[in-house]
């Protein structure tokens, strides 16, 4: 079945549940040592790119404790709104990551449990964005499914779309882009079960 559909419904939920979503989130912060992972691949003090930053906690905070400066975009408004008021010593952006173009380049970027939610042609078209966005030596890290295909979940009551492709696509599109594949789990047990990527901007890119 094809739930693309649904995928155009996500921006809306996390419109509607920020206050939710968020509540849940301050909560819930299994991935630190990802996020340490990837930290040690930028320079200290180096500009991160958080796409998908949701309400900021806890990954915004975690980089700006740790003195990185944070550049974070999220399509939902309240998200943004949360994050200005909590962070007001970062960059933050109202914007869809399938149209994101901030004429600048990062030492690291993340889109953590946010890129998932696209269709998979959205997903691919994401790799040259990256790339737009990566300085050479950029470390960017993402988290997949496991495998090719459609998945939903629930949030609000209602259908909650994620998306991915396969090891060997995500890989293809890493090298084709400029990437290099620096660490990669599937079904991470020490995170949830999270499938995560992290990869670095090639210095022949």
């Amino acid at each position: 079945m094809n739930h693309e559909k649904e995928a155009e419904h996500i921006i809306d939920l996390y419109r509607e549940g920020a206050e939710v979503w968020d509540n849940y989130r301050i909560k819930h912060f299994i991935e630190q040592h990802w996020l340490a992972r990837f930290l040690d691949l930028i320079p200290a003090g180096g500009e991160i790119l958080d796409v998908g930053c949701g309400a900021g906690i806890p990954i915004a905070q975690y980089f700006l404790q740790q003195q990185f400066k944070v550049t974070g975009v999220d399509a939902s408004e309240p998200m943004i709104a949360r994050c200005r008021e909590r962070f007001p010593q970062a960059q933050w952006h109202v914007a869809d990551m399938r149209t994101l173009a901030l004429a600048k380049a990062f030492n690291g970027i993340i889109a953590w449990d946010s890129f998932f939610h696209l269709t998979r042609d959205h997903q691919r078209a994401m790799f040259p964005r990256f790339a737009q966005h990566a300085q050479i030596g950029a470390a960017l890290m993402f988290t997949s499914g496991h495998g090719d295909g459609e998945a939903m979940g629930t949030f609000l009551d209602r259908p909650l779309y994620h998306a991915s492709l396969d090891y060997d696509e995500f890989s293809q599109l890493l090298s084709d882009n400029g990437f290099s594949v620096v660490n990669q789990i599937t079904e991470d047990a020490t995170c949830g079960g999270r499938t995560v990527w992290l990869a670095q901007k090639n210095e022949t890119a």
